[in-house]
């Protein structure tokens, strides 16, 4: 008997255990959405024209550059590495978009995005090439394309002017009185969220961060992998170029330096695990 009523508080303190590990795992996955909450509640009671719809919008506009960013960064992070670069190329993409619109109009955006693309893309073959951290590789890429930027303006602001019309649906259009901005960011978090849960190469930048050694020996290509993973990144340094350079009616070769840590904190905070 005693044997029995050992067992059997055994089992109840083994389930009492797992429905606790239950409780705190979802507590640890809604709270985030808690403290959103709570902060939404006590910006609101302090200033009740914050959830005006106007506000909102504005509020929207200037968050989705670091959405847009962070998306980019995801990749990179997910293959074990890190891109300090993607804020200064950020900003000498609204640099070359401010310059080239005069003569080329939208197609001025186009072009940039491509350049911007292939300039990740260069970070990222360095470092898979030279074997460099990555680290090491986007630090001193972070201080070249500032420095380009500025030999590009003479260290000032470039003013868009008339030809801003080319690029003003970005900023002015709305979708359901959304604005451009943040629709172009939320549409494209779905996307990439679709596409690396439903494509093997989605679950290859998982498993280059988690354990490169397993890919090499299964096959796969961790070379191409970081470069695509960067390649991406300045991709979306371009979006988000192309969103601030409409926002700012300017480009600067500094104008989003200062997003570098929201960028990397957005992504802890949105999930993605540095580890």
């Amino acid at each position: 008997m005693d044997g029995v009523t050992s067992m059997t508080e055994i089992t109840a303190t083994k389930s009492l255990d797992k429905t606790s590990g239950t409780w705190k795992s979802r507590l640890i996955a809604v709270l985030p959405l808690i403290v959103l909450v709570v902060l939404l509640a006590v910006v609101t009671i302090r200033q009740p024209s914050f959830l005006d719809i106007r506000s909102l919008q504005s509020l929207s506009i200037s968050l989705a550059p670091i959405l847009l960013l962070g998306v980019g960064q995801t990749f990179v992070v997910l293959t074990g590495g890190i891109d300090l670069s993607n804020a200064a190329l950020t900003s000498l993409g609204t640099v070359l978009l401010a310059m080239w619109l005069p003569h080329f109009g939208f197609g001025a955006a186009v072009l940039m995005i491509v350049g911007l693309t292939f300039l990740g893309f260069l970070s990222g073959w360095v470092s898979a090439t030279a074997q460099i951290p990555t680290f090491i590789v986007t630090l001193g890429a972070m201080g070249l394309w500032g420095g380009v930027g500025e030999v590009l303006t003479g260290a000032s602001t470039v003013q868009i002017g008339d030809s801003y019309k080319a690029i003003a649906w970005v900023r002015d259009t709305l979708i359901l009185q959304v604005p451009m901005p943040a629709v172009i960011g939320v549409c494209l978090v779905f996307l990439v969220a679709a596409l690396m849960s439903r494509l093997s190469s989605g679950r290859k930048f998982h498993a280059i961060g988690l354990a490169e050694q397993a890919v090499l020996m299964s096959g796969g290509s961790t070379f191409r992998l970081r470069c695509a993973a960067f390649a991406l990144s300045g991709m979306c340094a371009g979006l988000a170029a192309l969103v601030l350079t409409a926002s700012q009616f300017s480009g600067a070769p500094h104008l989003a330096d200062s997003l570098l840590l929201p960028v990397i904190a957005a992504i802890v905070v949105g999930g993605t695990a540095i580890t």
